[in-house]
């Protein structure tokens, strides 16, 4: 077994001391002089005053109990503290007072033998982490006995208290705990049960819980007397989303399932404390086999490689030139060396298997994996430095591993290390410093990897963001470094994507990628001004796909499949929630030329159906999911090149309306199958000619169909349907045509794991909701000339066929052409048409401070469609090219021809027209429905000019 070596630093023989300690310090000697007089080495003491403001705070605070501890060479008596503690009853604020006095009384102690070279480091490394355990056991069993009046305890079959279990991690686990440490814990019980013997029984874990929660506090809460100890719970199952207590049996469940490489390191150290010497073996037994695997495990170098570059990420970005167990050579270097022989072959040879660094030195010469002068080298820089640490800690009882830049405190270190206070002798402690930091990187190096393996590794400085472990604060600075507008958002999103991403089992391989590709996808996410929103879309999508590996590895290993998520992911939540929603949709982020490259409008009808046929037709399922899959497709590509630039406004409506006609085909033509298997046709019906029809009003009909527009459709079948079909199963021809609507509204609406279609609306239909699903042609006609309301023409304007045989087409058109152009009375059309205008913004019309409702504000898109119908319905008589089209700019360009309106006035209303809809595409990419914050006054002036003027108006109208 190998023995710390002695270290050279070590307080001068004199105790001299800097005038400026001196200084400093005298306040802190007038106070103290009468327990000078009374100690057995005055001049030590007076020494250890100046050179430690810790030890001097101690001794002031607690007098004499403090002085006739300073320089005892006895440990901690463990029935001493167990005795104070008794002694304050059930007193909380005695007891942490109380406490609060011990740890620190003892721990000034260990510094004032230690700096004046009366403790060996190993000593001291052991009296420190004992007085931590010490202070964790006794104060756990004084919880277990206050809470024993309420609760009762908890006992085991043969009525044995099983006590919590504590896991000491790190240093304290290893039982080389550091003069100013965090604790690392974790908690745990051995079994489910209840409490018995107190006036309520409580389940284990509620119980050990409040036991957990108590030691936290007694032992971690800051109060005027400090605390004993910083307590760091991050190490427990999913970190600090976790339970604070699990079982036996749930931990070991996660470690064998979940347990990460870094949590492998990590439990190297553990320590079973609290409990029998039986159920201490268990938990260690059931702990081996996720730390100590049986093979040799080289994937250890890869995981320790890459938990060292986090860390010299983060020293350099704080630019920590002078951490002594940080920084290159440092102190943790060492512990990696050890600790990775450790991991790679710690299941095959036993002695490795050792929370001690110096026993695993030890084997490690044993086993001949590191040479002799190699194990010589680490010893000695190990030591040398610990002891410096412990000296920078002692100062002030601060966690401090970071050379100091002020001279003051210097000129204490050097005292404490016997060097000479002064620039001369400051300059020597850190060539010697550099000495044994250059000879432990050096043989890290030889054991991990060379600087070029450590630098191709180096591929985000985010990937410090994805840490379990990463301080809060420390994650802020480096958000806000990074040029994040709202670092605090950032933060919280990344931190409860990791939590969330930590309770979804990805395996290995999945948990790699994931650690590859976050930090890039945070980085990309970071180049954009609203960062804080882009990260949740991004990790929305992420979200959905962490246990596919496929796409894992399609966007790891896909720079510019990453960059296309961000940015669609930062130009539209619709997409982000698109892309969520349906995964599939990221294999077209492959080529970004594909995605961009839009097909010819005529060709979506072609695309659709050829889409259709790699799938068997007598699937009903597979045929629905397919349709809404390549709608999906579509429409992510329409709205990738709208965000880009690449397609013209009219263009976007295009794509969408003919993408949305070609569906509504292939709906038809699927319900027409599956009704005719079983019913077979009408007479002189096939799919070439099915007698039925499908009419599109509202955007679809005019051609303006947005991301999210719903369908207002019309059914109509032909005049001459009559008879039976020709199936197994014959229906009267009417009835066939209410169920083949019924089926298509089906396979329009019904959600399936691939969403909804599209929603369809059929309230524009002959009398309405109360009216038939499917109408003859000729009963539309009657209904038109004799029964429609106003609205209803208004409606009629935009309306066109968009699936039906050509007869049928031929049928509506004039039905249309000849209901639109007959003659009216201008003032009643006038006058129904202001009506319900003015019914239309009293309910529907949304007016918020510094927003504006671009469709139904006074000047917005629904007075625009109100002036082109109006046009229509008053002048089509005269004008019957009014009748043609169906949508509002060419109706407009129309009416200009005919001078029902100016150039001008067309040209503005055309152009307010677009601005609006350029408006709407974006707040629909947005998900903002239709209320904008941009300034559209110029053009709803315009428009509301024009409105008075067409429908012959007062100003003041």
């Amino acid at each position: 077994m190998l023995l710390i070596p002695p270290v050279a630093l070590k307080p001068a023989e004199k105790l001299s001391l800097h005038p400026d300690i001196q200084a400093d310090s005298a306040r802190d000697c007038e106070r103290l002089q009468n327990l000078f007089a009374q100690s057995e080495a005055p001049e030590a003491v007076t020494w250890l005053v100046q050179v430690s403001p810790f030890i001097a705070r101690v001794l002031q605070r607690y007098g004499e109990a403090a002085n006739t501890r300073l320089l005892a060479p006895a440990a901690a008596d463990r029935e001493i503290l167990r005795q104070g503690i008794a002694e304050q009853g059930d007193n909380e604020v005695n007891l942490m007072r109380f406490l609060r006095c011990f740890r620190h009384i003892e721990m000034a102690r260990i510094a004032a033998l230690d700096l004046l070279g009366r403790m060996p480091l190993g000593r001291m490394l052991a009296e420190t982490s004992a007085l931590a355990d010490m202070l964790i056991e006794e104060t756990l069993a004084a919880i277990t006995d206050s809470l024993a009046a309420r609760y009762g305890r908890a006992l085991d079959d043969n009525d044995e208290e099983l006590p919590l279990i504590v896991l000491a991690m790190g240093k304290l686990g290893g039982e080389e705990l550091n003069f100013s440490s965090d604790i690392d814990l974790i908690f745990s019980f051995p079994n489910a049960g209840e409490t018995r013997g107190g006036r309520q029984a409580v389940a284990f874990d509620v119980y050990y819980q409040k036991v957990a929660q108590q030691l936290l506090k007694l032992l971690g809460q800051p109060t005027a007397d400090g605390q004993p100890f910083r307590i760091d719970m991050r190490l427990r199952p999913f970190g600090q989303s976790g339970p604070l207590v699990a079982s036996l049996s749930a931990l070991e469940d996660y470690y064998h399932e979940q347990g990460r490489m870094w949590e492998r390191y990590a439990m190297i150290k553990a320590r079973v404390l609290n409990t029998s010497a039986d159920l201490a073996e268990q938990v260690r037994v059931m702990l081996r086999p996720f730390i100590y695997r049986r093979y040799l495990d080289y994937s250890a170098i890869d995981a320790l490689r890459k938990m060292k570059l986090l860390i010299n990420q983060e020293a350099r970005r704080k630019g920590v030139a002078d951490n002594i167990k940080l920084g290159p050579g440092g102190i943790r270097e060492v512990e990696f060396v050890t600790q990775v022989f450790q991991l790679i072959r710690g299941g095959r040879e036993n002695q490795l298997q050792t929370r001690s660094l110096l026993a695993a030195l030890s084997a490690c010469e044993d086993l001949q994996h590191l040479e002799a002068g190699a194990i010589a080298d680490l010893l000695q820089g190990y030591s040398w430095l610990r002891k410096l640490e412990h000296v920078l800690q002692q100062i002030n009882d601060e966690q401090t591993q970071t050379l100091p830049k002020d001279w003051l405190t210097r000129w204490r270190v050097l005292a404490a290390c016997g060097y000479a206070q002064s620039e001369e002798g400051w300059q020597a402690l850190l060539t010697e410093a550099q000495e044994h930091m250059a000879a432990i990187h050096r043989h890290f190096i030889d054991a991990i990897g060379g600087e070029e393996d450590l630098q191709a590794m180096d591929e985000s400085e985010f990937a410090i963001l994805w840490q379990d472990l990463l301080a809060d604060e420390t994650a802020i600075e480096v958000l806000t470094e990074a040029g994040a507008r709202d670092p605090q958002a950032c933060w919280q999103a990344i931190s409860e994507f990791r939590t969330l991403l930590r309770k979804r089992p990805s395996g290995p391989r999945g948990r790699e990628l994931q650690a590859n590709l976050v930090p890039a996808l945070i980085e990309g996410a970071l180049k954009y001004p609203h960062a804080e929103q882009v990260l949740p879309r991004v990790f929305e999508v992420l979200g959905q796909i962490v246990s596919r590996t496929t796409y894992l590895e399609l966007l790891a290993e896909n720079r510019d499949a990453r960059r296309q998520l961000t940015f669609l992911c930062q130009a539209s939540p619709w997409i982000a929630h698109l892309l969520a929603k349906f995964p599939l949709l990221l294999d077209e982020l492959i080529d970004p030329v594909q995605l961009y490259q839009l097909p010819a409008v005529e060709s979506y009808r072609h695309r659709v159906s050829e889409y259709l046929l790699r799938l068997p037709v007598d699937d009903a399922e597979a045929q629905m999911d397919a349709l809404r899959q390549v709608k999906q497709i579509f429409q992510l590509k329409v709205a990738a090149a709208d965000l880009n630039e690449g397609v013209h406004l009219m263009r976007v409506s295009d794509h969408l309306t003919f993408l949305a006609e070609a569906i509504i085909e292939q709906v038809v033509l699927l319900a027409w199958r599956q009704l005719t298997a079983t019913h077979g046709c009408p007479p002189g019906r096939d799919e070439s000619d099915t007698g039925f029809a499908v009419i599109a009003y509202g955007k679809l009909g005019g051609y303006e169909l947005g991301y999210g527009s719903d369908l207002d459709l019309v059914f109509i079948s032909a005049d001459d349907n009559q008879g039976e079909t020709d199936g197994a199963k014959p229906l009267d021809v009417q009835q066939f045509y209410l169920r083949l609507a019924q089926r298509v509204l089906h396979l329009f609406t019904t959600r399936t794991m691939t969403g909804v279609l599209y929603d369809v609306d059929m309230r524009l239909r002959p009398s309405g909701q109360a009216g038939l699903l499917v109408v003859r042609a000729s009963t539309l006609r009657e209904y038109l000339v004799n029964d429609a309301w106003t609205w209803e023409l208004q409606a009629l304007v935009r309306a066109r066929m968009v699936y039906g045989h050509a007869s049928l087409y031929e049928q509506f058109s004039a039905i249309r052409k000849n209901t639109l152009c007959r003659a009216r009375d201008l003032d009643s059309l006038r006058s129904d048409v202001l009506a319900m205008r003015d019914k239309m913004r009293n309910h529907l019309w949304q007016q918020r401070e510094r927003q504006v409702d671009v469709k139904q504000m006074p000047g917005g898109v629904a007075d625009i469609e109100f002036i082109t119908q109006y046009l229509v319905l008053a002048n089509s008589q005269q004008v019957p090219d009014l009748a043609i089209w169906t949508d509002n700019i060419r109706i407009l360009e129309i009416a200009a021809a005919a001078k029902l309106l100016s150039e001008g006035e067309a040209i503005q209303l055309i152009e307010a027209y677009q601005v609006y809809r350029i408006e709407l595409h974006r707040l629909a990419l947005a998900e903002q429905g239709r209320l904008s914050e941009r300034d559209f006054s110029e053009q709803a002036n315009t428009v509301r000019g024009i409105w008075q003027r067409v429908f012959a108006l007062s100003t003041d109208s």
